[in-house]
């Protein structure tokens, strides 16, 4: 919107510095400012709010002993996320852009799960919200309504719709061409995966929030590489990474999530003072999920979200491995709560998965430079 506005009035002579905005790379400060001054702003009357309706997390009575002290702590506070996303990008991206309103609607609507699954929890006194078998079918819907869209549009050339770029490999030499129907299963996998992933993640102060900024900011650089030229200069055919028109305007959507994620981790950080709940989680998950299919990174956001990636398998491997032989392979899963079975601090698994996170992100961007 304000894009739009001051790009209109850098037609005055006195006003024609405003010609800055229509560059990407201004848009991405402003949107990250955007999301910090909305988040500092709001949370400290978001989250009494939140006490003042006793909207507090119901805890597991079967997980580690040590979180039986977090029953009653505001839960929700991904509603505050996504507000703090959602209005700096419409603020400062191009709304003209389909690739926006994509990743944003995704972003809602994933939202709107989360928020009925916190509530039925809240209101029923129970760890249990909505069947898990009605979210993933949800998820799913919601998923392939979005990814079926994005073939039957006109987003993707023509000539790379179909093809899968990887890691480590030149999209315009190596890219294999898929079937319709394997591609878009693949990209539902993809962001109902990542969705899932985050929010099997969501189960320490801090620590489905840190990777999360993390991934943002590492899709901020893909984003931005795949979609945008300087001075003429083709990055995208520089990097060898498939040229995707438009789609650096996700750039500025990865900076306002960045930004809300930082004020929100101000808050969430051990001892969390709020917890984002379901509705931050799945939605979260789902856009960085979105981002992949976007930008073609959906291998890459298996190195981006180790640590998602990692979570994820644990409770698999843990469910399977009970079924078949009715042992446990871990303490606990998800795998956070296996390092605390063994005697790691809470702080001390948080900051570690940080870490690990970083150097993923780091070998991930590393790809780009290896083709």
């Amino acid at each position: 919107m304000l894009y739009h506005l001051l790009w209109q009035l850098h037609y005055y002579p006195s006003l024609s510095w405003l010609n800055v905005v229509r560059y990407t790379s201004t848009r991405i400060i402003l949107a990250t400012l955007s999301a910090l001054l909305i988040g500092f702003v709001l949370s400290p009357w978001f989250i009494r709010k939140l006490q003042e309706k006793q909207i507090g997390q119901v805890i597991r009575d079967d997980g580690p002993q040590t979180h039986l002290k977090k029953a009653g702590t505001p839960t929700m506070g991904g509603s505050l996320i996504i507000f703090a996303l959602v209005i700096p990008t419409l603020l400062w991206c191009d709304l003209r852009n389909g690739f926006v309103w994509l990743t944003l609607a995704v972003t809602v609507t994933y939202g709107l799960i989360g928020f009925l699954d916190d509530y039925l929890k809240i209101s029923r006194n129970s760890s249990k919200g909505l069947p898990g078998k009605i979210k993933f079918g949800v998820q799913t819907v919601v998923a392939l309504g979005a990814v079926l869209y994005l073939f039957r549009s006109e987003l993707w050339a023509p000539a790379i719709k179909l093809k899968l770029a990887l890691p480590l490999a030149d999209f315009a030499q190596f890219a294999p061409t898929l079937p319709l129907a394997v591609y878009v299963a693949f990209a539902v996998i993809v962001i109902v995966g990542a969705s899932s992933a985050v929010n099997l993640t969501d189960g320490l102060d801090g620590l489905a929030i840190g990777p999360v900024i993390i991934a943002a900011a590492t899709f901020l650089i893909l984003a931005y590489a795949a979609g945008t030229k300087i001075a003429g200069f083709n990055l995208a055919a520089y990097l060898r990474i498939p040229p995707l028109r438009g789609v650096g305007e996700l750039a500025i959507f990865c900076g306002a999530m960045a930004g809300a994620g930082v004020v929100f981790l101000w808050y969430n950080t051990y001892p969390a003072s709020v917890f984002m709940g379901d509705v931050g989680s799945l939605s979260l998950g789902g856009a960085l999920g979105m981002l992949a299919v976007l930008t073609k990174n959906e291998f890459t956001l298996l190195i981006v979200g180790g640590i998602f990636v990692l979570e994820a398998v644990s409770v698999m491997v843990q469910v399977v491995s009970f079924r078949l032989t009715g042992k446990r392979v871990f303490l606990m899963a998800p795998l956070h709560h296996h390092f605390e079975k063994k005697g790691w601090a809470e702080p001390k698994v948080i900051v570690r998965f940080w870490i690990i996170s970083f150097m993923l992100a780091l070998i991930a961007l590393a790809t780009l430079k290896v083709r």
